[in-house]
This record gives C-alpha cells, sequence and structure tokens, in this order.
C-alpha cells in the first residue's frame, strides 16, 4: 500500500528535524560505544555497516525489510542515505514508524508494523451491495489479509457519503469502528444507515415559451411524486439520474431545430430536514433552424449511391440531432458489417444564423478493415468450447462484422445455459487491423432434478424421480429420465436429443415412453390404459431464425374403461370394436425464433405450427394441428409485455366407426379420439389458463354408475393471454414478477365453438430460475366462470387461486 505524500513528507522533516539535537544530546563516550545503540550520525560522522538489525517485527519478515532497504553490509551510512532509507520503509505502507539507529558499526533499524486487517464487515447497506463495496476496497488496498491504514479508512467513509448523496440520500450515516486483537491484527466494522431518499417536491423550467414543461419532461426519470412512483421510485433524487433528464431537455429541443437552445442554470435546493427536494432549470429556447444541404466527403468505401440512402436528413427539413445521429449510425453499421470496425462518421454542422439554416457535411473515416484474429471463450467452466463456438456468427479469420456479433449473442442467450452474455472486442496489441472477440457468460442451471413421496389412503406411497439436463456433460445434448410409481401408476420415460448431429445444424433423438394408469386421477376423465411409443424426431434449420422438424414413430395404447368411465368413451371404444389403438405416427413442424434470449426475453416473436398425423394402416386415422405465438414488445425498460395466443384442432379423416350393439343402440365413433384431446385450464403451457383447476375447462361427460361430469377434453383449443413483465423488481436476470391477463377454453368441435364461452382470469405471478430449477408461482383471480346450474346440477367451473409448478422449464 502506498501512503499519501503529505505523511511521507511530515516523517521526512520530523526525522531530519530531531536528528541533530539528538546526536548532540546523546552522543556515546568512549567507554560506553560498544554497548549504547546511539542515532545515526551526520554527514561529518559517516560511519561503515559491518551489520544490520531489524527490531520490532511482528507479522512481517527480516527478507522484506532487507528488500526494500537501500543499505547493505559495507555500505558508507550518512545523512543523505539515512533519509533515502526511511523514505524506502514508509513507501512500503507496512510501517506506523520508522527509525534508524547505531551499536557501533552496526544498523539497528527499529519498526512499528502497521496492524493487518483481519476481518471487514459492512452493516446496513442496502443501496449499494456488499460485493460491490468489498470490490471498490479491495481497488485501494482495503480489504482483509492487507495492512490497516486510518487515512484510507476516513477516505472510504468520505466516499460512501458522497455516494450515498448522490443517490438521494442525505441523512447517511457511515460510523466505523476498528477493534484491535491479538498479533498486531484489527476488526473493521462500517455500519450505515442509509435514511431515506429525499423526495423531489417541484422541478420547475423557466424560460419555455414554445413547449409545454409537461410535454418536455414525459421521458425524464426524475418526477414529482404520482401513483406510479411506488414502483418507478421516479420522485426520488439521483444526481445522475437528474443529469441524464437534463441532456434529455437539450436533446428535446436539438431534435426539433434549436439549434441555439442553452440551459442558462440549474438549481437543486434542499430542505432544512434533507427530505424534500426542488429542481429549477433556466433556459433560452432560441430560434428554429432547417437543414439547407447535406454533403457527404472521405472515403465511403461503398458506391456513394448506397451512402446516399443512408442519409436520413434532407435540405429543407428542420434539423433534428436524432435524424443525424440515425444517419451516423446506419452508416457506421453498415462499415462495420464489412469489417471496418472502427469507422467514423462526424457530422460538421455549419450554422447561417441571418438565414436560420444548418448546412450538414457528413465526413467519413472508414479507418483500417478490421480482421478477426481469434475467439476466446471464458466463464463456460461446464459447458464445453465447441458447444459456444457452433452458434458464433463471427468466425476467426474472416472480415469483422458488428451484425455477425450481435447475432452471435442472442444466439448464446437462446441456449438457455447462461445467466449473462457479454461480447468484448478488444484490439490486438501493436496490431490496428486486428481484433480478439471475448465471449464472457455467467452459467446458470440447464435442467432441473425433481424426486417426491407421498401417500394418500386411496393410492398408498407415491414416489417420483425426474432428471432433465438440457446441457448434457457440457457438450449441449438434451437427456430427459422420469420414473413414477403408485398402487395406481407406472410411468417411464427416456428421451435424447443431439441437437448438432450434422455439422449444418440438423439435431436428431429418439424418445422412448411406457405408461400405465390403473386409475387416473389427472382431472380427466377416468379409466385406465397401457401406453408405449418409440420415435425418432429431426431438425433442420433452413434460415437463421426458422427450423423445420419431423417425428416418426410407432405406439400402442390399450384403454381399460371402468364403471367410471363416461358413457361416450364407452360408445366410441364399442363403435371401433377393439381396445387396443395402434398407430404409425408422423409428424412435420415449422418454427421461427426471433427472441433475444430463450429464458427471460424482452423482444421478439417465437412460432411453431405442427401438423400431426396418424399414418393409414393405424387402427384411427386422424391429424392435430397445433399453432403458438408468443410476442415480446419492450414497451419501456420497465416494463415488458408478451402476447400470446395457442390455438389447437384435430378430426378424423378416415371412415367412421359404426357398430350396432347388442342392445339395439348405433353407436359412432368419429372425429378426434377421446385420447388425443386437447384440454385447458391451470399452469401447463398448452392450455395456460390460471386460476382454473388444471384440464377442468372445457365439455364434460358422465357415467351411469357416476352422475359427477368428469373433463374429457375438446377438438377445438383456444387459449391466450397478455402478459406484462416488472424487470426491475429484481436486481438480477434469475427472477421476474407480472401481471397478466388469461383467456381460453376448449370445444367439443368446430360447430360448438362460442366466444362467450372463453373464460379469464387475472393475477400476478413470479418466475425465478432457482438453483434446482426453474419455479413458478401465480395468483389468479377467475373473472368469467361458470356457476354450477342450480336446476340440473350440472357443476360449474374448478378454479384454484394460488397455483405453484417446479419443473425443467417455465
Amino acid at each position: 500500500m502506498t501512503r499519501s505524500p503529505t505523511r511521507r513528507l511530515l516523517a521526512l522533516a520530523l526525522t531530519s528535524a530531531l536528528t541533530a539535537p539528538a546526536w548532540a544530546q546523546f552522543a556515546p563516550t568512549p567507554d560506553a560505544a560498544a554497548t549504547q545503540i546511539a542515532p545515526l550520525p551526520q554527514a561529518a560522522d559517516a560511519f561503515t555497516v559491518s551489520d544490520i538489525r531489524i527490531d520490532g517485527l511482528q507479522r512481517i519478515s527480516a527478507g522484506t525489510v532487507f528488500t526494500y532497504l537501500p543499505i547493505e553490509r559495507g555500505d558508507t551510512v550518512d545523512q543523505a542515505r539515512t533519509a533515502a532509507a526511511i523514505r524506502a520503509l514508509y513507501k512500503t505502507g507496512f510501517f506506523e514508524d520508522v527509525r534508524l539507529d547505531r551499536q557501533d558499526s552496526i544498523l539497528v533499524v527499529t519498526v512499528v508494523e502497521r496492524p493487518a486487517i483481519n476481518k471487514l464487515t459492512f452493516t446496513g447497506n442496502k443501496d449499494i451491495k456488499t460485493e460491490d463495496l468489498m470490490k471498490g476496497l479491495k481497488d485501494i488496498g482495503l480489504a482483509e489479509g492487507e495492512t490497516f491504514d486510518r487515512m484510507d479508512l476516513d477516505g472510504v467513509t468520505k466516499e460512501l457519503v458522497r455516494q450515498y448523496n448522490n443517490r438521494g440520500k442525505y441523512n447517511v450515516e457511515v460510523t466505523p469502528t476498528v477493534s484491535q486483537l491479538d498479533r498486531n491484527r484489527v476488526d473493521v466494522t462500517v455500519a450505515i444507515k442509509e435514511g431515506k431518499a429525499a423526495k423531489i417536491r417541484h422541478i420547475n423550467l423557466i424560460g419555455n415559451e414554445k413547449f409545454a414543461e409537461e410535454d418536455i419532461r414525459d421521458s425524464w426519470e426524475s418526477g414529482t411524486t404520482n401513483w406510479l412512483s411506488w414502483y418507478k421510485r421516479d420522485d426520488q433524487y439521483s444526481r445522475e439520474k437528474l443529469d441524464g433528464d437534463f441532456e434529455k431537455l437539450d436533446q428535446w429541443y436539438l431534435d426539433r431545430g434549436y439549434v441555439d437552445f442553452s440551459r442558462d442554470s440549474a438549481q437543486v435546493s434542499i430542505s432544512p430536514d434533507k427530505r424534500d427536494m426542488f429542481v429549477t432549470a433556466g433556459i433560452t429556447e432560441g430560434e428554429q433552424y432547417k437543414i439547407s444541404t447535406v454533403t457527404v466527403s472521405g472515403d465511403t468505401v461503398l458506391p456513394r449511391e448506397q451512402i446516399d440512402k443512408m442519409v436520413f436528413v434532407k435540405p429543407g427539413q428542420i434539423f433534428s440531432r436524432r435524424v443525424l445521429q440515425a444517419s451516423t449510425e446506419a452508416i457506421t453499421a453498415v462499415l462495420g458489417n464489412i469489417g471496418y470496425a472502427f469507422a467514423q462518421v462526424n457530422p460538421v454542422p455549419d450554422v447561417d444564423r441571418e438565414n436560420r439554416t444548418v448546412a450538414i457535411d457528413m465526413q467519413i473515416v472508414p479507418g483500417p478493415r478490421v480482421n478477426v484474429r481469434r475467439i476466446v471463450f471464458k466463464g463456460n467452466t461446464r459447458t464445453a468450447d465447441e458447444v459456444l463456438r457452433r452458434q458464433m456468427r463471427q468466425f476467426e479469420g474472416s472480415w469483422y462484422s458488428q451484425a455477425a456479433v450481435d447475432r452471435s449473442k442472442i444466439r448464446l442467450q437462446q441456449l438457455g445455459y447462461f445467466e449473462t452474455v457479454d461480447i468484448e472486442t478488444p484490439e490486438v496489441p501493436g496490431s490496428s487491423d486486428q481484433v480478439d472477440v471475448v465471449v464472457n457468460v455467467k452459467e446458470t442451471t440447464s435442467g432441473s432434478f425433481l424426486f417426491g413421496v407421498g401417500y394418500s389412503q386411496l393410492s398408498g406411497i407415491t414416489t417420483s424421480i425426474q432428471l432433465v439436463e438440457n446441457n448434457f456433460l457440457g457438450n449441449g445434448n438434451r437427456v430427459s429420465i422420469a420414473a413414477q410409481r403408485s398402487s395406481y401408476q407406472q410411468r417411464y420415460d427416456f428421451s435424447f436429443l443431439n441437437p448438432y448431429f450434422s455439422d449444418n445444424g440438423m439435431s436428431l433423438g429418439y424418445n422412448l415412453w411406457w405408461r400405465e394408469f390403473d386409475y387416473s386421477d389427472f382431472n380427466v376423465a377416468q379409466y385406465s390404459s397401457d401406453s408405449g411409443a418409440a420415435q425418432v424426431v429431426m431438425g433442420l434449420p433452413i434460415t437463421e431464425y426458422d427450423t423445420v422438424s419431423a417425428l416418426f414413430g410407432i405406439d400402442t395404447n390399450q384403454i381399460n374403461p371402468s364403471l367410471a368411465t363416461p358413457t361416450e368413451i364407452i360408445d366410441y371404444i364399442n363403435a371401433v370394436g377393439n381396445r387396443t389403438f395402434h398407430a404409425w405416427r408422423g409428424q412435420l413442424g415449422f418454427a421461427r425464433d426471433t427472441r433475444n434470449n430463450a429464458i427471460f426475453p424482452s423482444s421478439g416473436t417465437a412460432q411453431r405450427v405442427t401438423l400431426e398425423t396418424t399414418l393409414p394402416g393405424s387402427t384411427v386415422e386422424y391429424f392435430k394441428v397445433e399453432y403458438d405465438i408468443s410476442k415480446f414488445w419492450p414497451l419501456s425498460p420497465s416494463l415488458i409485455l408478451n402476447t400470446r395466443l395457442n390455438l389447437g384442432y384435430g378430426d378424423s379423416y378416415g371412415s367412421d366407426f359404426v357398430r350396432t350393439l347388442s342392445d339395439g343402440r348405433v353407436v359412432t365413433a368419429t372425429g378426434l379420439p377421446f385420447f388425443e384431446n386437447f384440454y385447458a385450464g391451470g399452469v401447463s403451457s398448452g392450455g395456460r389458463v390460471r386460476g382454473y383447476v388444471d384440464n377442468t375447462l372445457g365439455p364434460r361427460a358422465s357415467s351411469p354408475y357416476s352422475g359427477y361430469p368428469q373433463p374429457i377434453g375438446g377438438a377445438v383449443k383456444t387459449v391466450g393471454s397478455l402478459e406484462m413483465y416488472f424487470p426491475r423488481l429484481f436486481d438480477t436476470n434469475a427472477a421476474r414478477i407480472s401481471a397478466f391477463l388469461d383467456f381460453g377454453n376448449v370445444y367439443r368441435d368446430v360447430d360448438s365453438f362460442d366466444a362467450s364461452e372463453l373464460r379469464a382470469s387475472t393475477g400476478v405471478a413470479l418466475l425465478w430460475r432457482s438453483p434446482m430449477g426453474p419455479i413458478s408461482i401465480s395468483y389468479a383471480y377467475p373473472l368469467r366462470s361458470k356457476d354450477a346450474d342450480p336446476v340440473t346440477g350440472f357443476p360449474g367451473d374448478e378454479t384454484e387461486r394460488l397455483q405453484f409448478t417446479f419443473s425443467g422449464g417455465l
């Protein structure tokens, strides 16, 4: 640690002032010279050092002192070398006091060590994180294990007060406490009482004649108290926010042609109790200017006509700095995409105040064409470099492209393996035409592990285990294993997907599963079934954003009805004449994903359409079509709107099954089979309408032996939502809160569709990507529900306000 110049000069001054009197007073007599320690001599009494002794050391080794001491055995010591030695030892920052004495020809160095910091603790800090404080203190040498300096601690105290003042907290109290410990150590505790931020009570603009103050301040972050201040905190004074707002004030007028606009004064006053702030700014608007001429000069690299198309400012337009900046950014972006990473466009204005016009000369300086030397990945302690590298659209040895770098970042974010992705492009030292691309990632949970044990009198003990890993062994493969067993159910699932089976990005995987349901407890019609499937899945990207997929497999499903099974399901089975359904199954899908993040996107669209059908030769020939679209609208840094719609439709395409039963009834099997019906209600992603019990919306049917109507799903599904996310409520990328409006229902067929039957709910939700996997908690209030029919006794909707999920996907 380096001591302050003031203290070093003071120490040297005191040493020089005391040397001469001390020598005169304590000069040794001839008889005592062999045993008495004496101060060092003046220049006339220099001596040769035969040995050096260090006194006063506790933690620091003698070797460390000898390293910094500019005197060795055999050296001649005089007053100048004494001052230099003291100065060198003080400069280390290890010592509070240094004294040089003489015992005969032995140089005696006596030191008093500074204490070491044993523990550094902050209490009461909420506005500034402890890890940020620790990092800042470590940069100046005030950290655990370092040498303690009281002057550094005093400086830190003043800096903390300044930072809190900048955040509008003028009642802050910072109290450092130093506790002495054994072995020359100290504990340092900094107690902070942050207090409350001062509120802005009034903002006044003086001199605005052409525009209303509320229009000018519409985009400001600072404001007086309003109904949204509890969330936006815009009424809390902050110097940084206010400085940014004043820049927006300048931008407001310059975007509207007021070239001579000036901010004449800005005054911020505080009430005596330091709780209220008053802001006043005086401005001069000036006159409005127009563009007279626009020229382009310099090395354009590209054809002049192409550059001209990117110049949005035109003669006769009102001058606008925003439009001028957009032109500059458009040109630099195009040049940056063809390798000119350091291209500059300097718009030079020529102001004619007499005619109130501005002539613009766009001077282009392309700089050297830049090549990417190396791509480096940092922070991927678990994920292999290859997994990241295959997502890169910027390649080593090629010309630098800003568009390719930006797209690479989005593709890495869409993997879902990383909490944050940052890309830097530092210049290669000594080379002006080369850069490195450094990708910094922070890994997050890429899967989930679930284990549960339950018990009921009906089913006994239930155990379940599920392991989903989207980044298996860090190689990007997806593996899912699940098993569930109880007295009424056995379920085993296994799936594997290699997203890069081939170099061109083709994915290949397979699914295997077997399920035995002896009793249904899933809010659907009651029947048991034994089913299994083997499937192969493939996917192929056709553009940067579009992917096609295919599935082919064989499955079997044996239905075992019971007395509680609804009559129409029994009739369907009897019409087919077989309880076992075999199917050769095919599926085609198309997906387009332009989201900027796979976990918590803030912009972009994800949409998918799938066509699933059983092939000829299957027991029942039918198809299902499903379309899902989700679009994210960034309304502001504090608000993100997600609009989502999920539609589904299914029907049979083969001949209907018609059979006459022994009792004379004629039964028919037509349309989508009951075991392929769509369901809605609850928190499942396919039919999410929160506030209703899972799978309970839509048609119901009953059995003559069980009069209670049971959900049986439908062949038509309409589900959607409007959800507003508040990303700034948590200072983390792993959680967010939202307010939502869900709507939807399922219908027996197309003819049964009735918009008045749509159910709706509203509420709030918390989504958290915890270390164990994603967690979703929602509290919903149903807005459109059907009550039980008092005449027929037909039950109404089953509602459930608080719902919770913990799974491998949100």
